[in-house]
This record gives C-alpha cells, structure tokens and sequence, in this order.
C-alpha cells in the first residue's frame, strides 16, 4: 500500500496517533517523508512501517 502514496495524500502512523495527519512530501523507494501536525517532518521506512491513508479527514 506504500507504493500507492503520493505528495499531497494524507496519512496516519499506525503507531504515533499522537503525530496527527500527515501530508506525504516525497516517496522514493521505501523511504517516505512526511509532514505531521504534531511531530514535524519524518522520513518512514516503508519496509517496516504501513502508513494508513486517509481520505476524509
């Protein structure tokens, strides 16, 4: 489902709901920036981590 996500899609860390909605920034390869409300921007490695798109937020 990673491969999926694009720049400008929002998604949620399974894990750190307390991060908020993120807005993906770049994904190339298995490395996925994001932008989150709470924590700033992250890189998510993809191998490890299933980001969960939203689409109504």
């Amino acid at each position: 489902m990673n491969s999926m996500l694009e720049p400008g899609m929002i998604v949620r860390h399974p894990d750190r709901p307390d991060w908020g909605l993120g807005q993906v920034q770049s994904n190339i390869g298995e490395r996925i920036t994001v932008n989150f409300e709470n924590a700033g921007k992250v890189v998510i490695d993809g191998r490890f981590i299933l980001l969960s798109p939203v689409f109504d937020s």
